[in-house]
């Protein structure tokens, strides 16, 4: 999988919301992977939102279009090796975003976020949009 990319949360709510940035660049990328954590994070939203089913089926739509990427032996190693660096820098970041950014490196990964506190994951491909 290496030179693709994973989508974080923040790049996927842009793409909801139509952001053109996000829009245009996706366009011409010819395979793109979400994390599992970041649908949760997505369903959550979903969940509080006053539209629910409609963002639940616009959340089922993209994932079924796309590959989902799950949590398993090797990114928990990834996840502890992550956490620990950062505990070791004084550096905490979301618990949720270390698992996006273990699933990232496990498949080799370049991550497309719009949060800064990624570029804290040594080792961590990162695409700031």
């Amino acid at each position: 999988m290496n030179g693709e990319y994973l989508l974080d949360t923040s790049v996927m709510i842009a793409l909801f919301a139509s952001d053109p940035t996000v829009t245009g660049r996706l366009r011409n990328m010819r395979e793109i992977f979400i994390p599992s954590i970041a649908l949760g994070e997505l369903y959550y939203g979903a969940y509080r939102s006053n539209q629910l089913l409609k963002n639940v089926a616009i959340i089922e739509r993209f994932a079924a279009s796309n590959v989902v990427l799950s949590c398993n032996a090797d990114s928990a190693r990834q996840y502890g090796e992550i956490k620990d660096r950062l505990r070791r820098k004084g550096h905490p970041i979301p618990e949720n975003d270390i698992w996006i950014a273990a699933i990232a490196l496990q498949h080799g990964l370049t991550l497309i976020t719009r949060d800064a506190h990624f570029s804290a994951v040594e080792d961590l491909e990162v695409e700031m949009w």
